[in-house]
């Protein structure tokens, strides 16, 4: 098992469950002296650049959702259980939209529902998490299904 997260690190939201997972912006360079995530999960449009951690992609188009819902749910819920006790990290370009959106489906998973998800990851993550109608509603039917 390895070291979790500090809440108090920049992008760190944590869970009602207590789990502490990192968002953030891959145009924003990594602090060296840091920790480094053990797990990540991209949410990109195109294949990211290898990590020395492990990692995971999800086909996510800037501004929109996840080209395969299935996949998306199923790596979503393996990052949430690596939670528990791991350093995982969701990371889109700019941290906000798809990550914002990706955290509140694991808010979901841990027990906030849909309809308060994206509240909570604004009141807790970033104010502007979650850019899009369209990904507000996937927040909300992620819950139902």
């Amino acid at each position: 098992m390895s070291e979790l997260w500090s809440e108090s690190d920049a992008g760190v939201l944590r869970l009602p469950s207590g789990r502490l997972i990192r968002g953030r912006g891959l145009r924003h360079p990594l602090d060296p002296g840091k920790p480094q995530p053990s797990y990540a999960v991209h949410l990109l449009g195109r294949r990211p650049p290898e990590v020395p951690w492990d990692s995971a992609w999800i086909r996510w188009p800037d501004f929109r959702l996840p080209a395969d819902p299935a996949a998306a749910r199923a790596l979503l819920t393996g990052a949430w259980e690596r939670a528990a006790g791991e350093r995982v990290e969701i990371a889109c370009g700019g941290g906000r939209g798809r990550t914002g959106t990706a955290l509140a489906c694991l808010a979901v998973l841990d027990g906030v529902p849909g309809e308060e998800a994206v509240a909570y990851v604004r009141r807790h993550y970033d104010r502007r998490a979650v850019e899009t109608p369209w990904q507000r509603r996937y927040v909300r039917r992620f819950g139902e299904g």
